[in-house]
């Protein structure tokens, strides 16, 4: 690889970095996992947007993050309705409101998309306002789980629906399922955005692995909206393998994982 090359991807890590939210969502995540995930957070570059766990560790990942004086500085994300996008709204906005009091800064629930495969539209945008009502400050992140909905004009329709609810970001995927995040759905989401002009940002998440698919992505970003709308408030991306990999790039040692995205 060239200098250049090698300067240019320098650069792209140095940018994704502030934008991650260093994810561990596994079924064999444990306390003490979750802890070493919020020890990574550290780096001689910074530190990540959020880290983002399961419910049942947001207390542990809020007392981890007071201890290492990263309390405000690495904001605490959870999921709910996840991984499978259910379309009980009142158990959803239930558990997002719990995942709030129990510390969490972010939810990123899981939007009700089969019920949109089935024609109905209202379900959706219902839950994403109960959700966004249940959420109070803290902000709402909404997964379309866009590999599944496939047809664009439904991915344009689940970003509208989920904007006139509410949400505060549109996430592409659970990571969870065969097609997660791909250039071509990121790019639906920002057109809606744009379109809405409404202030929501966009969440990649799913088998963003390197630093060059963060280099795609965020030249996207930059050619919907313009360069200075990338910060934390409005672009993240949601990978745990991506972090080592930008680490990799700005000549870091990688810490052991505490689980893998």
């Amino acid at each position: 690889m060239d200098a250049s090359m090698t300067n240019d991807l320098q650069r792209t890590a140095r940018q994704a970095l502030p934008l991650m939210d260093l994810t561990s969502l596994n079924d064999d995540d444990t306390d003490r996992g979750i802890e070493s995930l919020c020890r990574r957070a550290r780096t001689p570059a910074g530190t990540p947007a959020a880290v983002c766990v399961y419910p049942a560790f947001v207390t542990t990942a809020q007392r981890t993050l007071k201890a290492l004086d990263l309390a405000g500085k690495v904001r605490v994300a959870t999921v709910t309705n996840f991984p499978h996008g259910g379309d009980d709204i009142m158990a959803v906005a239930r558990e997002s409101r719990e995942a709030v009091a129990a510390g969490a800064d972010e939810v990123d629930v899981v939007f009700p998309w089969r019920t949109l495969l089935a024609g109905d539209e209202e379900t959706g945008r219902e839950l994403v306002a109960c959700c966004h009502q249940a959420c109070g400050d803290a902000t709402l992140k909404v997964i379309l789980e866009t590999g599944e909905l496939k047809d664009p004009a439904l991915i344009r329709r689940a970003a509208e629906l989920a904007i006139e609810g509410g949400a505060d970001f549109l996430k592409t995927s659970t990571g969870k399922v065969t097609v997660n995040a791909t250039l071509e759905a990121a790019e639906i989401l920002l057109e809606a955005i744009k379109a809405s002009g409404r202030d929501v940002g966009i969440k990649v998440a799913g088998g963003v692995r390197t630093t060059e698919d963060a280099q795609a992505y965020l030249a996207l970003a930059e050619r919907v909206m313009g360069a200075n709308w990338i910060t934390p408030g409005h672009f993240r991306f949601g990978a745990s393998d991506l972090f080592d990999d930008l680490l990799v790039a700005l000549g870091m040692a990688v810490a052991p994982a505490g689980g893998k995205a």
